[in-house]
């Protein structure tokens, strides 16, 4: 892809646009910028060439693949958040994968080494990376919380608000998602089965709460979704 492309995604990017001008187009020029279609995985490199990934259009999951019966979804990724080896550390977690949800997934990504250099000469924006790292432990330290102190309801209607909040639609008196995971996506997230999902599901149908399809999910009375 051509520099200017790269430019100009990494400068609508809300971290990366801290940089000045020229040191963006330095970024451009060691930046790979890369389309990934729904399904896709996407690697965070290899050896000592680790990368850290921005996702610029789309929705990627990461999942935990240390168990062999179950998958664990670690997090559920919409733009403009990043993955990939956070901790710098130029070491591979073999038991953690990305995969694009969506159609047209767009990323930047970066090797560590040159990431770390640009950090480097940039102090507001190792300062702006280091609370965004800091923000994704904290969701992840409230993810552990909800599977600790609710149970499989509370987590999934849990799950919809966030979801919701992040990447929902205000239409009239609705809430439209776009349903761009399975039952299983929504199972391994919450730490249940699939049939426990989708009873749940229906359960809230059921009771006028929402109405889903393979399209999209319509949330009714959005002030009990907030």
């Amino acid at each position: 892809m051509s520099e200017e492309m790269k430019y100009f995604y990494l400068k609508n990017h809300p971290m990366l646009a801290l940089l000045s001008e020229q040191k963006l187009t330095e970024a451009a020029s060691v930046a790979r910028l890369r389309t990934v279609y729904r399904g896709e995985q996407i690697s965070y490199g290899e050896g000592g060439y680790t990368r850290v990934h921005f996702l610029l259009k789309g929705k990627v999951k990461i999942t935990d693949n240390s168990e062999a019966e179950n998958d664990l979804i670690k997090d559920i990724l919409t733009e403009p958040d990043m993955f990939g080896d956070l901790g710098l550390e130029g070491q591979l977690n073999k038991y953690e994968s990305a995969e694009a949800l969506t159609a047209n997934t767009i990323i930047c990504s970066f090797h560590v080494t040159d990431f770390k250099r640009i950090l480097e000469e940039n102090p507001l924006l190792a300062l702006s990376y280091a609370k965004k790292v800091n923000q994704k432990l904290q969701r992840l330290e409230s993810r552990h919380a909800d599977l600790v102190f609710h149970d499989t309801k509370d987590r999934l209607i849990r799950f919809i608000k966030n979801w919701a909040r992040t990447d929902g639609n205000q239409m009239g008196d609705k809430i439209i998602l776009n349903n761009y995971l399975t039952h299983s996506d929504i199972a391994g997230f919450i730490s249940t089965s699939r049939q426990s999902v989708n009873m749940l599901l229906n359960e809230l149908r059921s009771s006028g709460l929402l109405h889903y399809n393979r399209k999209c999910i319509e949330l009714h009375n959005p002030v009990a979704w907030n």
